[in-house]
């Protein structure tokens, strides 16, 4: 991939405008979850190492392109101070003289946080007029926010053509961990797509199985299969209106040699809470008025051998009802194993999505995986073959 990196830069002395996911969790004026957060950190303390001045770019929530104090970015600066371990300045506006005045007076050694990119109607309509008002505050730009690129906006995409543009350390790790997952992989690859509905994910499994040669469909995606296959499926999470899709997927699986596991065994009840009453069950044997919640032990072993005999693995979504116990326990299992492989230098493990960081965090398994990305709907994008605008516009 032709993008570069900080290390291809100069900046000594030179302000870098940084483009930053902090769109982090709140509650009662306080950061809930610092992961984010923690993320970019590495990025920020390499650009002050070189000399830079960070000035940080960023949204927060929804605003649609009007200034709404409770959205403001401002509460956050503690937070980015504790972590980075250097003060944190805030400009009240991200363009125009109030941020102008705040990069002019930004010492050494310190950072700047512009006011919510989104109070600004240009910024998600790619407007180059505000792009053109965010890269006159500084002389190079780097984009640390993965996980906003598949967005064409004025702080991620319009921004990149008008100034030197990098890669930060957390973009250039997510980018680099994706093409050794899916651009040029260690064969055989598996891909695990789990989750409620087919519909939500069909561009993905339609790209998938032209790209893996084992493709695992777990969680309520798994149900409209069986359905597809003529199996009774009860009062299960299940899309039947998407029954002819699943067997067009079941077709170009079969043509291009990819392999499609399903569940063989399944875990039922008759409602759904934690600690319901369950059986486990062959897969066509599901009774007419029980839910499928998780696949079954015989299913997980399957799985099991399928990543033995993987080099590369790519997850996004769980096996069932994870949420909640016993139906965690197909995930939990799976998640262990190909952690396990992973420890032991037999397979690249590469997951994102928000129920899938999730779900591998339960299952204490997300340490252990190669690599776990941040982001939820570019990593989705990416697993489709999309072209990712900010990812795009770095490479020009």
């Amino acid at each position: 991939m032709a993008w570069k990196s900080l290390d291809d830069m100069d900046l000594a002395g030179k302000v870098v405008l940084t483009r930053v996911d902090i769109n982090v969790p709140m509650e009662d004026g306080r950061v809930t979850d610092m992961t984010r957060i923690e993320r970019i950190a590495p990025t920020v303390a390499d650009i002050l190492k070189a000399g830079g001045k960070p000035v940080l770019m960023a949204h927060f929530d929804r605003p649609k392109g009007k200034v709404v104090p409770s959205m403001s970015l401002e509460p956050l600066v503690p937070a980015l101070s504790g972590t980075f371990g250097v003060p944190v300045r805030f400009a009240a506006d991200c363009i125009g003289a109030e941020a102008k005045k705040a990069v002019a007076a930004l010492p050494e050694g310190e950072v700047l946080l512009l006011e919510n990119t989104r109070f600004h109607p240009g910024e998600e309509k790619n407007d180059p007029e505000f792009a053109a008002s965010l890269a006159a505050l500084g002389e190079i730009f780097c984009n640390d926010a993965f996980s906003a690129a598949h967005r064409a906006h004025g702080s991620t995409e319009g921004i990149a053509r008008l100034l030197p543009a990098c890669a930060g350390r957390l973009m250039a790790a997510e980018l680099s961990a994706l093409e050794a997952a899916l651009g040029a992989p260690k064969r055989p690859v598996v891909a695990v797509v789990g989750g409620a509905k087919v519909s939500t994910k069909l561009d993905l499994l339609g790209n998938l199985v032209r790209k893996v040669d084992h493709l695992v469909i777990g969680g309520g995606m798994a149900n409209t299969f069986l359905a597809a296959k003529g199996i009774g499926v009860g009062k299960s999470l299940c899309e039947h209106d998407m029954t002819g899709t699943a067997k067009e997927i079941l077709a170009k699986a079969g043509e291009a040699s990819c392999e499609i596991v399903l569940p063989e065994d399944i875990v039922v009840a008759r409602e759904f809470r934690a600690g319901a009453e369950n059986e486990t069950l062959a897969a066509d044997a599901c009774p007419e008025d029980a839910m499928i919640l998780d696949a079954g032990p015989e299913t997980v072993k399957r799985i099991a051998a399928v990543f033995e005999g993987a080099k590369t693995l790519i997850w996004n979504g769980p096996l069932g009802a994870f949420e909640i116990s016993p139906f965690d326990a197909a995930t939990n299992a799976a998640a262990a194993k190909a952690a396990e492989l992973t420890r032991n230098g037999a397979l690249i493990s590469v997951a994102g999505g928000g129920d899938t960081v999730s779900a591998l965090n339960r299952a204490d398994a997300a340490k252990d995986f190669t690599y776990v990305s941040s982001a939820g709907g570019a990593f989705l994008e990416w697993m489709e073959g999309k072209t990712l605008p900010g990812v795009a516009a770095l490479e020009q």
